[in-house]
């Protein structure tokens, strides 16, 4: 690797627009194994691919999760969704990722009701699933649950869930697209170009699929169970009013640190 200099490499990245230059460009010289292989990982990343996808991976809550080009790539903020999963309901038996792209929510819920990783989550028994419409994401997201026992589902939304969850789900993470569809042309180019639109666009106000997952979720949730769905500030009233109005005890929790807002519904 000696022939390809750390600070030619930094240079690069600073120089097409990358504000952590340094912090990529070290991500970068570790996962070469060859100064050709760099050079080809540093022409990516400069054209515009996200960093996740140059790398292979994603950090989310202290995993590694695997994602694979044209996949929705796990944002830190949604960790807080999951934080928010967790203490709701800490002894979850019974766990849905919903819209779950690489599988990183479902496999940070189920890792933390373990309390000590893969191995853990399966000893606990906690059973895994996910579901998504988008075939490239399905594939990725089972590379990435397969080793807490996640079973991961092709379809759209509750049709893809196995009949027999309904009424049993304790935890139902959905991190559905929340995106106005006349503002998706105003994302970063990293989404717009890299990511499927289908988990970027939610139709006129952003909220067409958080309706759909709350109108159906009373019917999948066990008595306690929790929905727990990511949304936009401005999304946050009728989001709840969603929430609602399928019958679920509605609370918002928000983390300015990350600029994330979480709602969550109860069923009674």
């Amino acid at each position: 690797m000696s022939t390809v200099s750390p600070s030619s490499v930094v240079a690069a990245l600073r120089a097409a627009g990358c504000v952590f230059a340094e912090d990529e460009a070290e991500l970068l010289l570790a996962a070469a194994r060859t100064p050709e292989e760099l050079t080809a990982l540093v022409a990516r990343r400069v054209a515009g691919a996200p960093l996740e996808h140059v790398l292979g991976w994603a950090g989310f809550r202290g995993l590694r999760i695997t994602v694979e080009p044209g996949v929705f790539v796990p944002r830190r903020r949604t960790e807080f969704l999951v934080e928010q999963a967790l203490a709701q309901v800490p002894d979850a038996a019974v766990v849905v990722d919903l819209c779950c792209g690489s599988g990183a929510v479902g496999a940070a819920v189920a890792t933390g009701l373990g309390g000590d990783g893969a191995r853990a989550a399966a000893l606990h028994g906690v059973e895994l699933h996910a579901a998504d419409v988008d075939p490239a994401a399905v594939r990725c997201a089972r590379r990435n649950l397969a080793a807490l026992g996640g079973l991961v589902h092709t379809g759209d939304l509750f049709r893809a869930l196995p009949v027999d969850l309904r009424g049993r789900v304790d935890i139902l993470a959905a991190n559905v697209p929340y995106v106005p569809t006349g503002e998706v042309p105003l994302l970063p180019s990293e989404a717009r170009e890299h990511e499927p639109l289908v988990a970027l666009d939610g139709g006129a106000d952003g909220l067409d699929v958080l309706r759909r997952v709350a109108a159906e979720t009373p019917h999948w949730l066990a008595p306690g169970g929790c929905l727990v769905v990511e949304t936009g500030e401005r999304q946050v009233p009728a989001a709840v009013a969603a929430f609602t109005a399928s019958g679920l005890t509605t609370r918002v929790a928000v983390c300015e640190e990350l600029y994330a807002h979480v709602v969550i519904g109860i069923r009674p």
